[in-house]
């Protein structure tokens, strides 16, 4: 899992009020078959010449926070560096580790003693846009500085297995493993790195502070499109890097248009002012689908939302967390109707999931993992048994702590403004009081995400193709130098996790997966909520061929041959 990725899209709350009935068994099934359209895929029409020239706009929910690698772990960020910075290694189709045009390596890593040693060589051709060259002494600083924990990197976990990294000449690095760690190509290797001749004099606890990454005046790039315009939660512009060293994109400059909720930019993809959008909200999906010159493309996303506990009871009144009792957790997965919110919500264009692993996932087993059907009367009788106690108010009460909590969740974001209702109203017929609070998203990543500073929070996964969740499950990995922001602590999952990167064979890493999902679904760090399905609105001035097609199923697959992308005016 590479980032916190959180997908900022969903439907109107009209149907909140279907929610509350009772729901069947909540299994999870396949992901649901996108359904056909009526407007054939832009890769299949007629006009298939690639043109030179032209804008595209692409719309966003919510700004960035910083393009520095060293520290991006949202979705928009992570957007903007797949224009802006080229990368180690890139990803194939099939979510391989792949050497493309514009990888900054020239060939796959030749790999030793059992995955213990990795040898890569770079293109002598790569360029910062102010003329550097990009050299293995970028990359071995970008490793170094997201190992040290002064620095507070969210990637540390990628690369703290790596025990030496050493430039050999300029364009080759050499790797040393502390151990096998088998997520390391689709993960570390697979990052955009850090330009050592800007950062190398800033001291490791200020690198955050560093204008590198927030003021475009301050960044260097070494991708095919510069940051040439930034104002603040509306837009950016890129435009067309002349002395790019790669493949050169054929689309002269791109808008990044931000907006505060999800109906907006919709009507901005339906009135023209956006060209492409993702995450189209299900409510909506009809009048994209209906819009002449608009196609919708739809596949499995790799992601999944869930309702996130904070163990840290600094974040708690009385110094304790509610959520500090397993029959606690269980209880509440029992108390949320999460079929209700997948046909509802999602209405079909996802499914339920119980665990971390998705059911597209190489490493999902089946059966492995716990069900909790939505089941109010079971989660009363949990909550009992973990000693709370109805008050005056009919709020529950234990230890003299009322049950009450905020949860939180990214203003604009409809979905999750409808996931709050529902699991606000579902957990007040159980006795827990819920207080919703909508926070704009960059703040609230800075602020709470990062810092860990939060009661509860609704909020999603984006997945790499390598099914390791460690750097987000694991007691090793607290704020800020790790993903896992709501401070979990479970030492055989832990274990679990180790053994799962400990073995390069695809059957042993399964079994071990297997037991994960089983323990963590039982465990409960979170309310697994449901996977959806990624929806991308795409004007038909936007053409591409067949091959170079998006991949949704891949994060950020709508960007992942965007060189090959032309408009036809």
């Amino acid at each position: 899992m590479k980032r916190n990725r959180m997908r900022l899209v969903g439907p109107a709350l009209a149907l909140l009020l279907a929610l509350t009935v009772p729901a069947c068994s909540s299994k999870p099934a396949a992901p649901p078959q996108p359904p056909a359209t009526a407007t054939p895929p832009a890769a299949e029409r007629a006009e298939d010449q690639p043109r030179d020239g032209g804008t595209l706009t692409f719309a966003s929910l919510g700004d960035i926070v910083t393009l520095n690698p060293l520290f991006a772990q949202d979705t928009a960020s992570g957007d903007l560096q797949q224009l802006l910075l080229a990368r180690l290694y890139d990803l194939s189709p099939e979510g391989k580790l792949a050497v493309t045009e514009n990888s900054l390596a020239a060939e796959l890593p030749r790999v030793e003693d059992g995955g213990l040693r990795y040898t890569i060589k770079l293109k002598e051709t790569p360029r910062w846009s102010d003329g550097k060259p990009v050299t293995a002494d970028d990359v071995v600083f970008t490793f170094q500085m997201m190992a040290n924990p002064e620095v507070g990197s969210p990637l540390l976990p990628y690369v703290d297995k790596v025990k030496e990294i050493k430039a050999v000449d300029p364009h080759t690095v050499e790797i040393t493993m502390k151990e096998i760690y088998a997520p390391f190509e689709l993960t570390a290797l697979n990052v955009p790195v850090a330009p050592r001749h800007v950062l190398e004099g800033v001291a490791p606890r200020e690198l955050q502070n560093h204008p590198y990454g927030k003021d475009l005046t301050r960044t260097v790039t070494n991708g095919p499109y510069r940051w040439a315009e930034w104002q603040q939660n509306q837009y950016h512009v890129l435009t067309r890097d002349p002395n790019f060293w790669g493949k050169k994109p054929h689309i002269e400059k791109v808008v990044y248009k931000v907006y505060a909720d999800a109906q907006t930019m919709v009507q901005g993809l339906l009135s023209g002012d956006v060209d492409m959008a993702t995450g189209i909200p299900v409510s909506l999906l009809g009048a994209v689908k209906a819009k002449e010159g608009l196609t919708v493309i739809e596949q499995p996303g790799p992601y999944y939302d869930y309702l996130g506990f904070n163990f840290n009871g600094e974040n708690f009144p009385g110094g304790k967390s509610p959520f500090a009792g397993v029959k606690t957790r269980q209880a509440i997965a029992y108390a949320i109707n999460r079929k209700g919110m997948v046909d509802s919500i999602l209405q079909g264009h996802g499914s339920i999931i119980n665990g971390p692993f998705l059911s597209s996932s190489w490493a999902y087993t089946p059966g492995s993992d716990v069900d909790y059907p939505y089941d109010p009367e079971k989660a009363k009788q949990l909550l009992a048994e973990d000693g709370w106690k109805p008050g005056p108010d009919g709020i529950l009460r234990k230890d003299g702590q009322r049950f009450a909590f905020t949860l939180q969740y990214n203003a604009g974001n409809t979905r999750r403004e409808q996931i709050a209702a529902v699991v606000q109203q579902n957990l007040k017929d159980v006795g827990i009081e819920v207080k919703i609070e909508p926070v704009e998203w960059s703040a609230w990543v800075e602020k709470n995400i990062s810092p860990g500073k939060f009661q509860a929070v609704l909020l999603g996964w984006q997945l790499t193709p390598d099914p390791d969740a460690e750097p987000i499950f694991s007691s090793r990995y607290f704020p800020p130098s790790g993903q896992n922001i709501g401070w979990y602590r479970n030492e055989r999952a832990d274990r679990l996790w180790v053994e799962g990167y400990r073995t390069t064979d695809p059957a042993k890493r399964k079994q071990v997966y297997a037991d994960l999902a089983r323990e963590l679904s039982t465990d409960l760090p979170y309310v697994f909520l449901m996977q959806r399905n990624e929806i991308l609105g795409v004007s038909q001035r936007v053409r591409w061929k067949k091959e170079h097609a998006p991949v949704l199923s891949l994060p950020y697959g709508y960007f992942l041959r965007f060189v090959e992308y032309w408009v036809t005016d």
